[in-house]
């Protein structure tokens, strides 16, 4: 395989590196008529399959940083998805050079694959970085009676992934946390979803993990949400919030959800938004 493609943002470099697809079905979308999203989405009804999501993660590169941002789902989301390792060090990147990894938030397709199959650490030399309201939520509450299924899962997944790298988590609040690297709390698809903002000169780069799950659905339509989003309204919310902030300032994004490189500009489009891809 090729080296990675890196791409300049002032003193930063970025590369979009694939963990695979996600074959997702129309039933997790709330706060949308069916027929809508099908009819935004161009693909039949047909259960799963039938809405496929990318899922990557993000290597960033300044000086003597390698740092990633989010580490995708490892052996736990089935054969399509947990390909991020490999991909790394087939594009030339041994995962043991990563300084530092920027978790947007702790769900599976986003944390799980920190360790491997043994629960191992794969990034033996990085610092973990995560949003102090999503560590306090998920490494530190033990389970309720209210808890979904997919919430008790979670809180397993979390302790065994993260807990392998002890002192070498780091728990943040918003604002600078590495030099030109700021965090920002986006909270409502998780308790600390996170936006994690590249200062790169006169290109900011905002890595806004999961604000946009589905482009065509949730651009088009931002009140959408997913059954998977721990709070509805606020995850909505923030949504609009972002995506007037990065249409407003011309803030490039880098989604981990988004079709192509991931990375773009949001441009409004009629009542909604769209995403204009820049590299």
């Amino acid at each position: 395989m090729a080296p990675l493609a890196f791409h300049r943002f002032g003193d930063f470099e970025v590369a979009a590196v694939n963990d695979g697809v996600l074959h997702a079905s129309y039933d997790p979308f709330r706060n949308i008529d069916r027929a809508d999203a099908v009819r935004l989405v161009g693909r039949p009804d047909s259960g799963i399959g039938s809405v496929p999501i990318e899922v990557r993660a993000f290597l960033v590169r300044l000086q003597d940083k390698l740092m990633l941002v989010d580490a995708g789902s490892g052996n736990t989301m089935g054969p399509t998805l947990g390909k991020l390792a490999d991909n790394l060090q087939s594009g030339g990147i041994d995962p043991q050079d990563i300084t530092h990894v920027l978790l947007t938030h702790i769900h599976p397709d986003h944390s799980n694959g920190l360790v491997d199959d043994s629960d191992r650490p794969i990034y033996t030399n990085a610092e973990i970085l995560v949003h102090e309201n999503d560590a306090g939520f998920w490494l530190d509450r033990e389970p309720d009676a209210r808890d979904n299924d997919f919430m008790r899962r979670n809180l397993s997944a979390a302790r065994r992934v993260l807990m392998p790298y002890g002192e070498r988590l780091r728990r943040v609040r918003d604002g600078e946390v590495l030099p030109g690297i700021s965090a920002h709390l986006q909270a409502g698809h998780s308790p600390g979803h996170t936006g994690w903002l590249l200062r790169a000169s006169s290109e900011p780069l905002l890595f806004w993990g999961d604000i946009v799950h589905v482009a065509p659905i949730q651009f088009a339509r931002p009140q959408a949400t997913l059954v998977y989003d721990l709070d509805q309204d606020a995850a909505a919310a923030a949504r609009m919030r972002v995506l007037d902030w990065v249409a407003t300032d011309r803030i490039r994004v880098a989604g981990a959800h988004l079709d192509g490189s991931g990375i773009g500009h949001v441009v409004r489009r009629g009542s909604g938004y769209a995403l204009e891809p820049s590299v």
